[in-house]
């Protein structure tokens, strides 16, 4: 265990932390929406069958489900900010494979490597926990969380522009630069969190998670090519069951699973992974239609007969609304909850939904469309890490988080395999190319209310917030003051060594009369630690570093502010605080 959620960050982060980390959000966003204004074109620029071409999207997303909760674990473990860094690192290296073929199995391959980005988002949302005082930290987790929606709805607008004006490869280079920058400006700026979970990586856990997820997406992604009843389709999916029971019953019996089966059964977690699906599935809906509306020629009397380039301007501001979103989510949040917000950002979808039935039928209105979207999904997304993060301890926010964003990925799969097999069946067949109707873009918002419906349900199961005090200053002064306060009600002191020398890194932790560990940090480089306790009474501090024994020193907390300096010197000592 690291620090428990109460507790203060581990190191101070300069301004610039947040900025850099939600730069590495988009940059994986990027990722998601590189291809798509060449999509139709992809069977022609790579020689071989439309089902084959597929499989560029298809391996960029599986890879992506995988690497989300394994590279988060990673983080919890090894370190979150180094764990970034080899997620983008292995980013640029897939981006440069694609930037320098043409040929479907390479540029599989590449794409493969592109997936790994996804775990940045969690590794980010990590790490704003670790180092950020908690009066910053909603409407920074706001930010990250909906970077995935801004570099999306940025970046499709650009990749039209290139793909219209130059070689197709341009759009890997481009995304192999702005990949080393964001390496580049996180090595300069982003310090590492000193947090750590305790125990080994569960390689086997991390296997049957990998085969169970492939198994499960594969038909999903796939199942319109195979058919939904096909053998394949129908075997995959009976598969994927077996093996993700199997890997559960595996992951309760392990010392340290790759994911805390009990912690994820919470309700206040359950629910907001549950939650999570359907807003997935409700943010990639407006992805496919509104494109295809907007391109298609108005010869068939509904499209709208924009070009490439103006369809992704238009569709933009999904992605700008999010991004304005987050600082109205952290004031709405601060005041009501991270709860209110989620139900708040899902009714504002539904409407979205609801109107966009009858604003079909010009440029304008589907702009309208993308703002009420944008401003439900970026609430939406911005709600669900803060769920998250509230109800487990600080040593899981990586793996956690993972988890989540993997939950928001099943969301927008299961999305692109339905919306696509309901344009699909509903499309006219125009001179031998299959055209969608607006009959099809009317059901598939339709889908799209129905999901945040549910979404929407499972939101109102989520416990209440917990009623304890939170620092929601409107000065410095009235934040220092918090902060002082927060202090009286734990212990403070420092570490030393048996020269009197402060001790940094070294593990503090605090167990209760029970003999439950009620809270856990790391020394500062100063040796200094600052633990809250849950409730007054006697508690047993215990400090341990590299090189010195163990030291356990009993305490009773009163409520003043004396300091427990822990000698490693000594065997143990008995004070009262």
């Amino acid at each position: 265990m690291t620090h428990t959620p109460t507790d203060q960050p581990t190191r101070r982060a300069s301004g610039a932390v947040v900025p850099v980390l939600a730069f590495a959000g988009i940059v994986v966003a990027v990722m998601q929406t590189l291809l798509v204004p060449v999509i139709k074109d992809l069977p022609q620029l790579l020689d071989t069958a439309p089902a084959n071409a597929t499989w560029v999207l298809t391996s960029t997303l599986l890879s992506g489900a995988v690497a989300t909760p394994i590279m988060g674990r990673l983080g919890d473990l090894y370190g979150k900010r180094r764990m970034l860094i080899l997620s983008l690192a292995v980013m640029v290296v897939g981006a440069l494979v694609s930037a320098l073929t043409s040929d479907l199995l390479t540029m599989i391959a590449g794409r493969t490597l592109q997936g790994f980005a996804m775990g940045a988002i969690p590794l980010g949302i990590g790490l704003m926990r670790d180092m950020l005082p908690r009066e910053k930290l909603g409407s920074a987790m706001a930010l990250m969380s909906s970077s995935i929606g801004v570099g999306g709805g940025l970046a499709l607008p650009l990749a039209a522009l290139i793909a219209q004006h130059a070689d197709w490869h341009a759009l890997f280079y481009g995304a192999a630069g702005i990949g080393a920058l964001a390496i580049a400006l996180t090595l300069l700026v982003v310090p590492e969190s000193p947090a750590r979970a305790e125990g080994t990586f569960d390689v086997l856990g991390a296997i049957g998670l990998s085969a169970g997820l492939v198994l499960f997406l594969l038909p999903i992604t796939k199942g319109s090519d195979w058919g939904w009843s096909s053998g394949t389709t129908l075997g995959l999916f009976a598969a994927s069951a077996v093996v993700l029971l199997l890997w559960g019953v595996m992951e309760l019996r392990v010392k340290a699973p790759l994911v805390d089966l009990r912690t994820t059964a919470r309700p206040a977690v359950l629910f907001t992974n549950l939650a999570s699906i359907m807003v997935g599935v409700s943010f990639y809906v407006v992805s496919l239609v509104l494109p295809q509306l907007l391109q298609l020629p108005k010869a068939t009397g509904y499209g709208l007969g924009q070009s490439m380039v103006v369809a992704g301007l238009l569709v933009a501001p999904l992605g700008l609304t999010m991004m304005v979103t987050a600082p109205v989510y952290a004031r709405l949040s601060a005041k009501y909850g991270p709860k209110f917000t989620l139900i708040l950002g899902m009714l504002i979808i539904a409407i979205g939904y609801g109107a966009g039935l009858g604003l079909m039928s010009a440029a304008w209105q589907s702009l309208v469309i993308a703002v009420v979207l944008g401003a439900g999904i970026g609430l939406a997304y911005s709600s669900l890490p803060a769920l998250i993060v509230g109800a487990v301890p600080a040593s899981e926010t990586g793996a956690a988080n993972g988890l989540n964003t993997l939950m928001r990925s099943i969301g927008t799969s299961v999305s692109s395999a339905v919306i696509g097999m309901v344009l699909a069946n509903t499309a006219n067949n125009v001179g031998g190319v299959a055209v969608p109707t607006m009959h099809g873009f009317r059901v598939s918002f339709l889908i799209a209310t129905g999901a945040v419906a549910v979404g929407l349900l499972m939101a109102l199961f989520l416990p209440k917030p917990n009623r304890a005090p939170q620092l929601r200053a409107s000065s410095e002064e009235e934040t220092n003051l918090e902060r002082a306060e927060t202090v009286l009600r734990g212990f403070q002191g420092r570490v030393l060594d048996a020269s009197g020398a402060p001790v940094p890194r070294a593990k503090v932790t605090l167990i209760d009369r029970r003999g439950r560990q009620a809270g856990a940090t790391l020394s500062g480089d100063d040796g200094t630690y600052v633990l809250t306790v849950p409730a007054q009474g006697a508690y047993v501090l215990a400090a341990r570093a590299i090189g010195h024994g163990p030291l356990a020193s009993s305490a009773t907390h009163a409520g003043d502010d004396r300091a427990i300096e822990l000698d490693l010197a000594l065997p143990g000592e008995t004070v009262t605080a």
